[in-house]
């Protein structure tokens, strides 16, 4: 239903405010907007057609500002002040998406650049070349998203210019296989598919047979 779409873009709008750094007043309107379009039980595209934009300022926590952007959608199926939020606040996207990736909430950014723990500056040329790499935010994001998967698994460390190095070979890029091991009291265990039994290899390299319940093997992730 059209009342979730518009919903959806202003909750991003109050997202994109968070990350630019707009007033919490700003932020929770866009949001309280979302949420009374969320729950509203008429389509608001006949509430429009029926009372025109007076009908959608009657709603509670919509003003005239947003009854607007919502008429605008209902007419364009496009909001112009979130396609231009978008662009203005794309690098600072790319930025923020790059340290949710390596488990940093904005907030905990804002507070680390704050402290200067961060130096925000610093990422913003790469982001910019990754932005005019990848040609959009999103394919941006995913390529990081790749790229932090793949170094995650192999517990390695990388940046946003890691995504350049990397870029002709994202498709190929696949997390490390993760093995897990049976063990039994700290002692690799081995499957006879010939016995169709377990076996215990000792300390010495002797194959004992497991003879206890397989509830108590121990899988472990090697590599």
């Amino acid at each position: 239903m059209i009342n979730k779409e518009i919903a959806k873009i202003f909750n991003s709008i109050a997202e994109l405010l968070e990350i630019k750094g707009d007033s919490a007043f700003r932020i929770n309107a866009y949001k309280k907007v979302g949420k009374a379009l969320e729950v509203l039980q008429i389509d608001i595209t006949e509430l429009y057609k029926e009372k025109g934009i007076k009908g959608i300022k009657e709603i509670k926590d919509i003003g005239e500002s947003s009854a607007k952007k919502i008429e605008e959608y209902i007419k364009k199926q496009r909001i112009k002040y979130f396609e231009d939020l978008q662009e203005e606040t794309s690098i600072r996207q790319i930025i923020t998406h790059f340290f949710k990736s390596k488990g940093l909430s904005l907030q905990e950014l804002k507070e680390n650049a704050k402290k200067r723990k961060i130096i925000y500056s610093r990422f913003t040329k790469p982001a910019k070349q990754l932005l005019e790499l990848a040609g959009s935010i999103e394919k941006s994001k995913e390529a990081i998203d790749k790229v932090a998967i793949w170094a995650s698994s192999r517990k390695l460390d990388y940046t946003i210019e890691t995504v350049f190095k990397k870029w002709l070979e994202l498709d190929r890029l696949k997390p490390k296989e993760i093995i897990k091991k049976p063990f039994y009291k700290g002692d690799p265990m081995i499957w006879s598919e010939a016995k169709r039994k377990w076996y215990v290899i000792s300390k010495h390299g002797e194959w004992l047979l497991f003879a206890d319940k397989e509830s108590q093997i121990e899988w472990k992730i090697i590599g």
